[in-house]
């Protein structure tokens, strides 16, 4: 899974998310620090309104809260959705001396990235892309 230090930096860069059933997020609130959810019909529900998304914990008596709004979640995208969002950009992920490697084609370069996680050598891949779009 994705560290929370590179998820908060992809948000921070500017990445946005549309909550949708199966993604995972922590609640930035030090009571809850640690913690992952995740979104589902049956638990937890993405609302839209017009002064914007709250995440709506239905059924769950464990909890005593209700919902959250989106801009104190964390998204904790899958390895499927960081390869998604890269697009044609991504080459190829293999094996690393340090674990995994994600390889991207940018401005006319290759481009590698190394972690222990495969899920955090394509966030930084990502953090490439997204930190270059905000800039234009």
């Amino acid at each position: 899974m994705i560290s929370l230090p590179l998820a908060r930096a992809l948000r921070t860069a500017g990445l946005r998310w549309k909550p949708s059933s199966g993604d995972r997020f922590s609640i930035d609130r030090p009571e809850v620090s640690g913690d992952v959810f995740t979104v589902s019909e049956m638990t937890v529900e993405a609302h839209s309104y017009p002064t914007g998304t709250i995440l709506g914990f239905n059924g769950t008596t464990e909890w005593a809260l209700d919902s959250v709004a989106i801009e104190d979640a964390i998204w904790l995208p899958r390895e499927d959705q960081l390869r998604e969002l890269l697009g044609a950009t991504f080459r190829s992920l293999s094996a690393a001396p340090v674990g995994f490697e994600v390889r991207i084609h940018f401005r006319g370069e290759d481009q590698s990235y190394a972690s222990e996680d495969a899920s955090d050598a394509y966030a930084e891949a990502l953090l490439t892309l997204v930190a270059a779009s905000a800039s234009f």
